[in-house]
């Protein structure tokens, strides 16, 4: 477990380590980045590098949590992986559906995979399900979540490299959209973005602005927000028009 810098969560816990790239937008990914670091500076949990490993004596942590948390699911990995097995999908799980005062935000490319598993899989409404699409061809995988039972769906449209023109958002519940960063970052178009925040206007789904990536993206050279000194800032700014986006779904009570 770990507090976490990104801007729609508050903790990452990682009971799986390690991915394979699957779609474009994997090419620059943080995760095998950061897990290069870690595996240099020895720490044991990372030893393997990036071959997707499952950590049974990390399934206790959320139990220990004093207060409820949002918790992003697997940062540095995938939990629906082919090289994870559905015994410990089940596993991570169960902890997720025995601890209802905690939000998991669970994000997946392997949406294929996830619709395959859904029904052996307990949704409780704290589980909530989400997929990542980079550009138009994988907006299928909003249909694939579209058949999950997960009482909260949303979007992870990020690293947006190209338009995303196929955006059926019924019943989606939230929507991130963000830009690369680093130094090799692929450029963000402002229509890209626009599009999809039309669309969830439209849809009224919640719509989170999470950052340009690179200040050279930024529709305005001025955004306050490229300023890390700001208390909003993102990389590159994260304004939009003068203002920031950053809707959470509404979940019933």
């Amino acid at each position: 477990m770990a507090q976490s810098n990104i801007e729609w969560t508050e903790l990452t816990w990682n009971p799986v380590t390690g991915c394979s790239k699957i779609s474009p937008g994997c090419k620059f990914c943080y995760a095998e980045s950061m897990t290069r670091r870690l595996t240099a500076m020895g720490v044991e949990k990372y030893k393997d590098g990036f071959k997707v490993r499952t950590h049974p004596d990390t399934l206790n942590i959320p139990y220990g949590w004093k207060k409820s948390k949002v918790v992003f699911v697997n940062s540095m990995s995938d939990l629906f992986h082919p090289e994870v097995p559905i015994e410990f999908i089940k596993a991570v799980f169960a902890v997720m559906n025995n601890t209802p005062q905690h939000v998991y935000q669970v994000l997946t490319k392997r949406s294929e995979r996830l619709v395959e598993l859904a029904d052996q899989l307990t949704w409780t409404p704290n589980i909530w399900m989400g997929v990542s699409i980079e550009n138009e061809d994988y907006a299928y995988r909003i249909d694939d979540l579209s058949l999950t039972p997960a009482k909260i769906k949303f979007l992870s449209i990020e690293p947006l490299i190209g338009p995303v023109r196929t955006l059926n958002l019924d019943g989606i519940d939230w929507v991130i959209v963000g830009g690369e960063s680093g130094h090799k970052a692929r450029p963000l178009e402002k229509e890209w973005i626009d599009y999809v925040k039309v669309r969830c206007e439209q849809s009224n789904v919640a719509f989170f602005f999470k950052q340009w990536g690179k200040p050279k993206f930024n529709a305005n050279p001025n955004d306050p927000t490229i300023d890390a000194k700001h208390p909003k800032h993102a990389k590159g700014g994260c304004e939009l028009d003068g203002e920031i986006f950053r809707e959470l779904p509404v979940v019933a009570a």
